[in-house]
C-alpha cells in the first residue's frame, strides 16, 4: 500500500530556539523577531520590561530570563516555533529542555566579546541533541565590536567550520547594514528601528574585501558539495540559489555553521536572519527518524514524522497555571494529539486523557482542537506525566529519549517568616520541584528543617520569591552551603552486607557481597557483576542495584550523595524460602556502605569554569583576590576598550560573596561569569 503523502506543512514548520551566553542579547533578538512577523506591534525593550517573552515580574524587574518562553509566528511561507531560553547558568535547564525539542537554534554572541563561557555551555547542550545551528553575531553598534575576531573564537573555541553569509557595513556607532555575500549586495537599515532594509551596490571600498570573503564561502560549501566542487574546479562560479541548496545541506548536516551580523537593538539585521531560519534550519521533515525503545522488549524502533503514524509525544516541561493548573508542555513527534484522547504514559506507565489542547504565545494561551506532528503546544488534563516522559498509544507504546539535567551544586535550610505556614510552605516548594527538575526539595534528618538544592544562589532566590509572589508565603532562607559528593580513593576487594531476620512465619535472608572500586571523574555510580554460578539468583540482581543506588544517596562522611565509584556485585548467597527483594536490597545498602567505610572515603566539591573582564590597571590586584581563593589561571587575554579576561577554574565554595570583593577591587568595573565544570577532590 502506498504510504500517505506528508502534508506539505510539515515541510515549512521550523521550531527554533534562540540560546546564548548571558546579555548576548537573545530576548531582543526574538522581540525584534516577532515584531517584523507580525506577532507583535511594538518594539519591545528588556530594559524597559516590555519584551514578549520576558513576561514574568521578576524577569521584568531583573532584565533577565529566567524561563523559557515560546511564540508560534510565520515568516514567509513558514510557521515557526521560536523558543526564548535563558542566559544565566541557573537556568541552564531551561535550555536543556528546550533543546531536546527542538530541531534547529540561533545561537546569539555578543560581537565585541565573541564566544563567552555560557556560549560554550549552550553549544555543548546543542550538539548533545545533534541540533543544527545559526549563528547570528549581535551588538556590532557596540564600541570594541569586530565580526572577524568573534567569528574566529568561535571557530578555534567552538572547534567548528563557520560559514560567514554577510560582512558588517560600516564599524562601531557607524554600523548600518552588512554585505549579502550570496548575491553580493549591500543592505542598509534606516536609522529609525522598524524599517525594512534598502539593497544597494556595496561600496568600492569595501568590494574587494567583499569578493575575498565571497571566494572563502564558495570553497567552504564547495568542501561538503562533490557536484558542486567539481563544477567549482571547472571554473564554472555557483549562483546564489546554488549556493543556498547545498549550504543548506551541510547546515543540517552540521558540517557548517551560517553566520550572520547584525544589531537587535537598532533593528538591523533581524529580516535575513529570519530568511536563514527558513532557508537553513530544518523543518522534522529534515530531521533523522525520532530513537526510542519498545518498552515491552526493550528493543530499539524509531519514529517517521507523520501525522498518519500513531501518536507519539514527549513532555519537556510542566508549569502550574494559577488558572488553569497541571500544564504539560510536549513536542510531538508522530501522529495526531486531539482534546479527549487517551493516551499511555509509557515512562510511569499510567492511562492519561487529554483535556485542552493549547497553543501557547508566552503567558498567553490560544486553545486548538488538535496539535500535529511536528508542532510544540500544552495539554491540560495530564496531571500525572512530568518532564521527560513519554505520551503515545496504548497499542504502540514507545520510550523516547529522556532529558537529561545537571544536579544541584549548592543547598539551603528554608523556614517561614510564620510557623504555622510551615506545611504550606512545603506544598508550594514541591510544587515548583514538578516544574524544575534542577531543584530539589529535602529533609535534614538531624534538625528536620527543609532543605532546597538548586543551580546557583539566583536559582534558589528566584524560586524562593516566586513562592512569596504565587503562594503569598514570606520565606527566609539560611546561608547556601556547597553540595558537596563522597567517593572512594582505593580499592575494596569485598564488602559484605547480610539481611537475616527471623519471624514466626518466613524470615528474610540475603547476603551481597560487593567490590568497590574508584571511579573516573562524572561516572557516577557503574553497577556490574562478575558473580558465578546462581550464589544469587537472577531475579534479584534488580533489588541487589537498587539498594546500592539506595545507599549511595548519603555517603559516611558528611550524608552526601556517593559519586564516581564502579560497585560490582562479586559474590553472596540465597535462601530458598527467605530469600527477598527486600531481603537484598537491604543487604546490598549495608555492603556498600561498609565499602565506603573500607575505601577511604573522600569529599569531592565543584567547580566552575570563570571568566573575568577587568580594566587592565587592576588585573593584578584581581589574579592576588584569585589566587587566595584557590583559583587556577588558565589564561589572560586582551579584549578591546583596555580590557582583559582572566579564565580559568575555581571551587565553587569560594565564589559565595566574590561578586562584591570584585567590584571593590575594580571600582565596580569588573565583570565575573561562571558555570559548573566538574567535581574535584577538596583540597583545603
Amino acid at each position: 500500500m502506498t504510504a500517505p503523502a506528508v502534508p506539505a506543512a510539515l515541510a515549512r514548520l521550523r521550531n527554533i530556539g534562540v540560546i546564548a551566553h548571558i546579555d548576548a542579547g537573545k530576548t531582543t533578538t526574538t522581540d525584534r523577531i516577532l515584531y517584523h512577523t507580525g506577532r507583535s506591534h511594538r518594539l519591545g525593550s528588556v530594559d524597559a520590561g516590555t519584551t514578549v517573552t520576558d513576561w514574568m515580574e521578576q524577569e521584568r524587574e531583573r532584565g533577565i530570563t529566567i524561563v523559557a518562553a515560546a511564540v508560534t509566528t510565520h515568516w514567509r511561507d513558514c510557521a515557526i516555533n521560536l523558543i526564548d531560553t535563558p542566559g544565566h547558568i541557573d537556568f541552564t535547564a531551561e535550555v536543556q529542555r528546550s533543546l531536546r525539542v527542538l530541531d534547529g537554534g540561533i545561537v546569539v554572541f555578543d560581537g565585541v566579546h565573541g564566544v563567552q563561557p555560557q556560549s560554550e555551555t549552550v553549544w555543548r547542550q546543542a550538539d548533545r541533541y545533534r541540533v543544527p545551528r545559526l549563528c547570528f553575531v549581535n551588538k556590532m553598534d557596540r564600541p570594541g565590536a569586530d565580526f572577524a575576531r568573534a567569528v574566529a573564537s568561535i571557530e578555534a573555541r567552538l572547534g567548528v567550520k563557520a560559514a560567514c553569509l554577510q560582512l558588517p557595513l560600516g564599524q562601531e556607532a557607524e554600523f548600518c547594514g552588512v554585505i549579502d555575500l550570496l548575491t553580493m549586495r549591500a543592505l542598509c537599515w534606516p536609522t529609525t528601528a522598524g524599517g525594512e532594509p534598502l539593497a544597494a551596490a556595496i561600496p568600492p571600498a569595501l568590494l574587494a574585501a567583499a569578493q575575498a570573503a565571497r571566494a572563502r564561502l564558495i570553497e567552504a560549501v564547495a568542501e561538503t558539495d562533490d557536484a558542486l566542487l567539481a563544477a567549482y574546479v571547472a571554473g564554472v562560479v555557483p549562483d546564489a540559489g546554488q549556493l543556498r541548496t547545498a549550504l543548506r545541506r551541510a547546515t543540517l548536516a552540521k558540517q557548517l555553521f551560517p553566520v550572520f551580523c547584525g544589531a537587535a537593538r537598532r533593528d538591523v539585521g533581524i529580516q535575513a536572519l529570519l530568511d536563514g531560519i527558513v532557508d537553513y534550519l530544518p523543518s522534522p521533515l529534515d530531521r533523522d527518524a525520532t530513537p526510542g525503545i519498545d518498552p515491552a522488549s526493550g528493543h530499539a524502533v524509531s519514529l517517521r514524522a507523520d501525522d498518519h503514524e500513531p501518536p507519539a509525544a514527549l513532555v519537556f516541561k510542566i508549569a502550574n497555571d494559577a488558572y488553569v493548573g497541571h500544564l504539560a508542555y510536549v513536542r510531538v513527534y508522530a501522529g495526531v494529539l486531539a482534546a479527549g484522547m487517551s493516551l499511555y504514559n509509557a515512562t510511569r506507565q499510567q492511562k492519561e486523557r487529554i483535556g485542552r489542547l493549547l497553543r501557547m504565545h508566552a503567558n498567553h494561551r490560544e486553545e486548538v482542537a488538535a496539535l500535529h506532528t511536528g508542532e510544540i503546544g500544552a495539554v491540560l488534563g495530564l496531571n500525572r506525566s512530568y518532564t521527560g516522559d513519554s505520551l503515545c498509544s496504548a497499542e504502540h507504546p514507545i520510550l523516547l529519549e529522556a532529558i537529561a539535567f545537571p544536579e544541584p551544586v549548592i543547598r539551603a535550610a528554608v523556614e517561614p517568616q510564620r510557623a504555622a505556614e510551615q506545611e504550606n510552605m512545603a506544598a508550594a516548594l514541591r510544587r515548583l520541584t514538578e516544574e524544575d527538575p534542577t531543584f530539589q526539595l529535602d529533609t535534614d534528618p538531624d534538625s528536620g528543617q527543609l532543605l532546597i538544592a538548586g543551580m546557583g544562589e539566583l536559582h534558589l532566590e528566584v524560586l524562593l520569591e516566586r513562592v512569596r509572589r504565587e503562594f503569598g508565603i514570606a520565606v527566609r532562607m539560611g546561608r547556601p552551603r556547597v553540595n558537596y559528593k563522597e567517593t572512594i580513593t582505593r580499592a575494596v576487594p569485598a564488602a559484605t552486607g547480610r539481611c537475616v531476620r527471623q519471624t514466626g512465619g518466613h524470615g528474610q535472608y540475603g547476603h551481597v557481597v560487593l567490590a568497590l572500586e574508584p571511579g573516573a571523574r562524572g561516572s557516577g555510580i557503574v553497577f556490574g557483576r562478575a558473580i558465578k554460578g546462581d550464589a544469587v539468583p537472577h531475579q534479584f540482581i534488580a533489588a541487589i542495584e537498587q539498594g546500592v543506588r539506595d545507599a549511595a544517596q548519603a555517603g559516611v562522611l558528611g550524608g552526601y550523595a556517593v559519586a564516581d565509584v564502579a560497585v560490582t556485585l562479586a559474590g553472596g548467597s540465597s535462601h530458598a524460602v527467605d530469600s527477598s527483594d527486600l531481603a537484598f536490597r537491604t543487604a546490598a545498602a549495608l555492603a556498600f556502605r561498609e565499602g565506603l567505610r573500607l575505601g577511604e572515603p573522600m569529599l569531592l566539591e565543584p567547580v566552575v569554569r570563570i571568566e573575568l573582564l577587568v580594566p587592565a590597571e587592576f588585573t593584578g590586584a584581581v589574579l592576588a583576590q584569585l589566587s587566595a581563593r584557590r583559583a587556577t589561571i588558565q589564561e589572560v587575554a586582551p579584549r578591546p576598550g583596555d580590557v582583559e579576561a582572566i579564565l580559568g577554574r575555581l571551587p565553587l565554595a569560594e565564589t559565595f560573596g566574590y561578586i562584591t570583593e570584585l567590584r571593590s577591587a575594580t571600582q565596580g568595573r569588573g565583570a565575573f561569569a561562571m558555570e559548573f565544570d566538574h567535581y574535584a577532590p577538596l583540597t583545603r
